[in-house]
Order: structure tokens, then sequence, then C-alpha cells
């Protein structure tokens, strides 16, 4: 179980990019982050990582399994990262080191980590990129990343991050940049992975809603509602879960999402959603406590009562 208390991220200028974020993770259960670009969910498991910048000022606390993450050195969180947590980042491959076979770079955590000889790490290495039919791996293993496409980086970049088998995942929008078949064999896998506590960023909600047993919704750098599955898909409470799911082709893209804030005087103050909100009144103008209602967190005054 991850317990995260009170986090928050502030970049230089006092940008806030993860506002006292608080949230319970589940052992063994896929809890998925959602909210558009900029909203912190990146931020959020690059902290539990501790891979941000320098500039970074970070506070509050994160506990995987008793450990507090954000008091260790950076060699006792080294230790850490592919054995206890592993990540799979997105960006379709592009972190992946161009001088380096895709192959060992697939093995490399077993190497690494687990001491695994090389040429049965790599043998496992083949086996994982199968998982994601990558095809012709055997060859592939061999090939530098450049000889690939955005696409089968991304798979890899799963199969480095997967191939541990580290308790804990973390991954940054997996299914980004795949096609709807890709996109079918990322969720297979995913939800192949029922012995591992999962959270996961996506945008890609048909995905979400496929494998996620928890829904956690960031909003402007703090979480807005937090619920279970069949609570976000089927009945939604804050405003801007509503719009999301509106928004939906499926659902006839209906949402009016409005404009990105522009009052950063008012919002710094008061509800972060304020600009777009339709329900908004003037109690909005103070910031909306997040409130607990049947076992569900939502950050809105509509539920404070």
């Amino acid at each position: 179980m991850i317990e995260i208390n009170n986090l928050s991220v502030e970049f230089s200028g006092d940008v806030k990019a993860v506002d006292s974020l608080s949230l319970v993770v589940p052992g063994g259960k896929k809890t998925l982050i959602i909210g558009e670009s900029g909203s912190g969910k990146s931020v959020l498991l690059a902290a539990m990582l501790q891979i941000l910048p320098p500039s970074a000022k970070v506070s509050g606390s994160i506990t995987l399994g008793g450990i507090q993450l954000l008091t260790l050195s950076e060699k006792q969180m080294a230790s850490v990262r592919g054995e206890a947590m592993s990540y799979i980042p997105q960006g379709s491959g592009n972190s992946m080191n161009p001088l380096l076979t895709v192959g060992y770079q697939v093995a490399e955590p077993l190497i690494e980590k687990k001491r695994i000889p090389k040429k049965a790490a790599l043998i496992s290495a083949v086996e994982w990129m199968k998982k994601l039919n990558l095809g012709n791996e055997e060859k592939l293993a061999s090939a530098y990343p450049h000889t690939l496409s955005g696409g089968m980086r991304q798979r890899a970049l799963i199969s480095m991050g997967a191939i541990s088998g580290a308790p804990v995942l973390l991954a940054d929008e997996p299914t980004k940049g795949l096609d709807g078949e890709r996109v079918e064999t990322v969720t297979d896998l995913f939800l192949a992975l029922d012995d591992r506590t999962i959270l996961c960023v996506s945008h890609n909600l048909n995905f979400v809603e496929t494998i996620a047993d928890l829904v956690c919704v960031m909003y402007s750098a703090q979480q807005v509602e937090y619920c279970t599955n069949s609570e976000f898909f089927s009945e939604p409470l804050h405003p801007y879960s509503r719009m999301i799911l509106e928004a939906m082709p499926e659902n006839g893209l209906k949402a009016n999402m409005g404009f990105a804030p522009t009052d950063k005087g008012l919002e710094s103050i008061g509800c972060h959603f304020y600009s777009r909100c339709p329900h908004r009144s003037d109690r909005c103008q103070l910031a909306p406590p997040l409130v607990e209602k049947h076992g569900r967190k939502v950050r809105c005054w509509l539920y404070a009562d």
C-alpha cells in the first residue's frame, strides 16, 4: 500500500505542480489518475520516484510499505526503484538509450537489480516483448531504438517497466501514441498484472474504465475526486468529472469545457475550477474542502453541507 499525505511540489516562481494531495493506493489494486495536461499527474509520479529536478521543492510524505520515501538518500532510493517500485515513462520510448540494444534495455532491470545472468535476462526480455506483440522479437532484441517506430518503443518501455516483477508499478500514459489494436494488447497485459499495485496516469478513458479499480481525478494540481471505477463512470460528483465524461465521443461530445483559468489571483485562494464551472457561486471564491461522501472524496462546495 502507498500512502501519500499532504504532498506538494513547487517549482521556481512558487508554481505549484501538486497542491496538498493526499491519496491511498491500496495494495493489489489498479488506481488510475486522470485529468488534463498540466494538472500535476506526471509530476506526482516523478515525486514518488524522486526523479524531479533539483529546483523542485517537495513537502509532505510518501510512504511505501511503511518506508518514508522522501527521507531516503539517493543510494537508498536507487534500491527502491526496480525492486520495490518500477516505472513506465511516457514519450514513445524517447527516453531509451540510443547506444544500447532494445533487448538489453528491456533486460537491464533483471541484470542490474536481480543479478540474473545476461543470457537468461535477454531470453526473458524477448518473452516480455512477445507479450506486447512487437513482432519478430528475437531480431528486435538486437536492434537499436532508432530503428523502431514510436509505438514499438513505447511497448518496449512497458516491457522494461514490468519485467522486474516489482510489486508496485507506476505508469505514465502507457497507451499514448498506440493504435486501437496495440491499446488492446496493453490493456490485456495490465489486466493480467493482478499481482501488482498499479498507479497509472492516463488520458484514455476507455482504458481507464476497463482496468481501473479506483479513479483519482486531478485538476490544476489538486485532487478533485476519488472513487471507485463504477462510481466515477456511472455517477461522477465533481462538475469537472462530469464534463470529462460528457466530452467522450460515445457521449456525444456534449461538454463545454470553457477556457483555461485566467484569474490566477482568484483561483489561488478559491476553487481552481471556478472560471469553468457552470455551478459556481460566491462561496466558490473560497477554497473548497475535500469532502468525504459515502466513502468517496470530492473537492466541491456543492457537497460541503
